[in-house]
């Protein structure tokens, strides 16, 4: 019984290891880790590879050990594969997750002036649209609409690259909406 213990804490360990693993590739990733957590990936595969030979009879651990063992080369595979893109200056690494989580109340502000005029504009052509359709309440504020404007930009840049974008009010629907169209 005291084997199973220790193989069965042996299996956690393994698994908290292959958890930090994982958290510490998704930084390197992101930009977060300068360098790729290349000794402990090892380290972990040779934890694992110790039990290849091993006989454990218990079958649940057998199972665990299998889990554990198909997720590490799953992983594995995923991070190669990443780092390969790195490599060839395919990855678009999401630098601006980490921007918006450290951002300030005043980033929020509408941006230069015609993201800012921009918003104004739609703000007052939305009223108007919701008033038509009989909508109560206020249009979202200015600030809002372009923080959206913003958003929908870096979207669009991200899939189509740097290319003009317009937005206009869209009434087709049962309520206003904006709409984002390519410029050509």
């Amino acid at each position: 019984m005291d084997e199973r213990r220790s193989l069965g804490y042996e299996l956690d360990e393994i698994q908290q290891q292959m958890k930090e693993l994982e958290i510490r590739y998704e930084q390197y990733f992101a930009g977060v880790e300068k360098r790729e957590p290349y000794m402990e990936r090892k380290n972990l595969a040779r934890r694992l590879r110790h039990y290849i030979n091993r006989r454990i009879v218990w079958t649940d651990l057998k199972f665990r050990y299998q889990g554990l063992t198909s997720r590490f080369m799953s992983y594995s595979q995923y991070w190669d594969r990443i780092l390969r893109l790195i490599d060839e200056g395919k990855y678009y690494r999401h630098t601006a997750k980490l921007n918006t989580a450290s951002a300030t109340p005043a980033d929020n502000q509408p941006g230069p002036g015609s993201t800012r005029d921009e918003a104004q504009r739609l703000q007052q052509e939305l009223t108007k649209a919701r008033q038509s359709c009989g909508i109560e309440g206020a249009a979202p504020s200015a600030a809002r609409i372009a923080a959206f404007l913003d958003a929908q930009r870096e979207k669009i840049r991200q899939r189509y690259g740097d290319k003009a974008v317009a937005f206009s009010i869209d009434t087709g629907g049962d309520k206003p909406r904006i709409k984002v169209s390519l410029k050509k």
